[in-house]
């Protein structure tokens, strides 16, 4: 997960576990993204993935932002902040890029849709495997057409943001569901991600056509994440029992622990990403700090009771033991 989760400590102990541990990007500048892969280099000397944010058009509705902003108004007050600006952004998409090509790494996978077939070719010239989160039949097609080298399947069981091309609807294809889907419609390799916690879950992807699976929230309260200690406690804590998607807090559908924030705005909240993630950043923000696990986002997916503290490698290994 982007915004922190991931760190290059739990991408090289992931390694270390033989796996191959992934660095998010997403809402870092080039820059910040460089010196994260440094980072990485420095403590693991096997491959590793980046994941980008594919920017969307600007098309966000300025009266349902206004609209919304006087919805959080109290919520900021209680907190004692002000809700930022609801601005679009590309996420430093084509820095990246050239980040990516003049200093090329292993794998770079794509989230939020697909990459222009140029692109994607001119990360191939410089000798990196390009994968592309799917959530559907349709764009695994798109994506494969668009030169891609795997695909990551994405099933409705995925913690924090849905990887879809277009976020007009919520995904709801089960990953075993939507694997069948995928592998009926192309012939590129997939990854398996959405509700992956143990060896069964793993063999099950495999069974079903993957040639691999992602864990995610299995890793969120391992010491290496970097998720906040706020988060990490609610994953444990019985009052949160269940997940639910939202776009409560990025203006984008993503699945998180059911808390009063999401209940209370979710419903009205706008289709404005990266929007409403801006807007909503000092609330979330002065959130943890005071640690209110109601009036944060809480990414998790639907296997969230099994994530644990042990050391990041200790759950990869957990797993792979028993393959």
């Amino acid at each position: 997960m982007a915004g922190g989760v991931s760190t290059p400590e739990l991408a090289a102990a992931v390694n270390a576990a033989g796996g191959l541990g992934f660095l998010a990007a997403g809402y870092l500048g080039a820059d910040g993204m460089s010196e994260q892969i440094t980072r990485l280099r420095a403590l693991s000397d096997r491959a590793f993935g980046v994941n980008v944010f594919v920017p969307a058009r600007d098309a966000a509705d300025a009266e349902a932002l206004a609209a919304y902003r006087e919805r959080l108004a109290p919520e900021a007050a209680r907190l004692g902040v002000q809700t930022g600006p609801a601005v679009w952004g590309d996420d430093d998409y084509k820095a990246k890029l050239a980040a990516l090509r003049a200093d090329p790494v292993p794998l770079v996978g794509f989230t939020f849709g697909c990459p222009d077939p140029g692109d994607i070719a001119g990360l191939r010239r410089a000798g990196t495997e390009v994968m592309v989160t799917v959530t559907t039949a349709e764009e695994a097609a798109a994506a494969a057409d668009a030169g891609a080298d795997a695909l990551c399947v994405q099933g409705a069981e995925a913690g924090g943001h849905q990887g879809s091309f277009e976020d007009t609807y919520e995904r709801t294809i089960p990953l075993a569901r939507l694997l069948a889907e995928v592998r009926g419609r192309v012939r590129l390799p997939l990854v398996a991600a959405g509700g992956i916690s143990d060896a069964a879950a793993v063999r099950r992807c495999l069974a079903g056509g993957a040639l691999a699976a992602q864990l995610g929230t299995a890793l969120l309260r391992t010491p290496e994440s970097g998720a906040k200690q706020v988060h990490k406690d609610a994953l444990a804590e019985a009052r949160f029992d269940r997940t639910a998607v939202t776009r409560a807090f990025s203006g984008r559908r993503a699945r998180g622990l059911a808390n009063r924030f999401a209940a209370e705005h979710g419903g009205v909240a706008p289709g404005a990403y990266p929007h409403v993630h801006y807007m909503t950043a000092p609330i979330r923000a002065a959130a943890a700090r005071s640690r209110d696990a109601d009036a944060l986002h809480l990414w998790a997916g639907a296997c969230f009771r099994s994530a644990t503290e042990c050391p990041a490698a200790e759950v990869v290994s957990g797993v792979t033991r028993q393959l």
